[in-house]
């Protein structure tokens, strides 16, 4: 008589919130995951640095596999990374889904979690601070401020799936005048279609503004109105990735950006 070997599970799948790029944001238990990875899939949006700044140059390299998801360019298709997913983690692989932000936040993670789900895979997340709320704080203020009247904030993507309607943003215009801040992911493409909308409900002269990169050196903001986004947009050259941010909560970063141009044009005429 042989005797027979019980198969192993698998390894859990951790979907991994790299944060909005400063690798010193990143969580403590995403660094421990991290470091204990065989494979990692990276997404485009997630910078060298994270991976350097983490993992042990005197351990055993993971495997790292590149996934690139990024709107507008060529990108690997959803379902061959949920495959990918469900293989690694079966060959008994210690599997580590790594994205930009947060897992949770427009990152798809619904479908990665379903696809390990019904394969027996288990999965857990780690969450990640959200590009979102790093635009905020690049500009000075936050989701929320009683004192400007911002009692809520409304995170909505710009970039709909593939043959959708997409977002409704005459009726999130109507929300958003009642003091909810907006903060819209992957929307620079499409903000031409946003602003106009959005214009039928809102004031032209709201504050908005755009953050590109948030939290890493190469961090780009420019403030504006509503009624100026677009042009603002073009003329400072902001690019994907970015976070377009639209709400009261922005008057008194707006005011101290105005302050701060006129002691510097005063400092040069002086």
């Amino acid at each position: 008589m042989t005797d027979c070997q019980t198969p192993q599970p698998p390894h859990p799948v951790h979907l991994v919130g790299a944060g909005p790029g400063d690798p010193e944001l990143l969580t403590l238990k995403a660094v421990r995951v991290l470091r204990a990875a065989t494979v990692i899939l990276i997404d485009d949006l997630v910078g060298e640095q994270v991976l350097a700044s983490v993992l042990d140059p005197t351990a055993p390299a993971p495997r790292i596999v590149r996934v690139g998801k990024r709107g507008g360019c060529a990108s690997t298709p959803q379902s061959f990374i949920c495959k990918l997913l469900v293989r690694e983690a079966l060959a008994g692989e210690r599997v580590v889904r790594l994205k930009g932000g947060d897992p949770l936040i427009f990152g798809r993670a619904g479908e990665e979690l379903a696809a390990l789900r019904e394969a027996g895979v288990p999965v857990a997340v780690v969450n990640g601070i959200t590009s979102g709320l790093a635009a905020v704080n690049a500009l000075g203020t936050g989701w929320t401020d009683r004192q400007a009247g911002a009692q809520g904030v409304l995170l909505v993507t710009g970039h709909p799936q593939p043959g959708s309607a997409g977002p409704d943003w005459e009726a999130i215009a109507q929300v958003a005048a009642s003091g909810i801040t907006l903060v819209v992911y992957m929307g620079v493409q499409q903000a031409p279609g946003i602003v106009a909308a959005l214009r039928r409900q809102l004031p032209a002269d709201l504050p908005a503004a755009a953050v590109q990169h948030a939290s890493t050196p190469q961090q780009h903001s420019t403030l504006a109105t509503l009624d100026t986004l677009v042009d603002t947009l073009a003329r400072h050259a902001i690019g994907s990735p970015a976070v377009l941010v639209i709400g009261r909560v922005l008057d008194t970063a707006t005011a101290d950006a105005l302050a701060r141009d006129a002691a510097t044009r005063h400092a040069a005429t002086a």
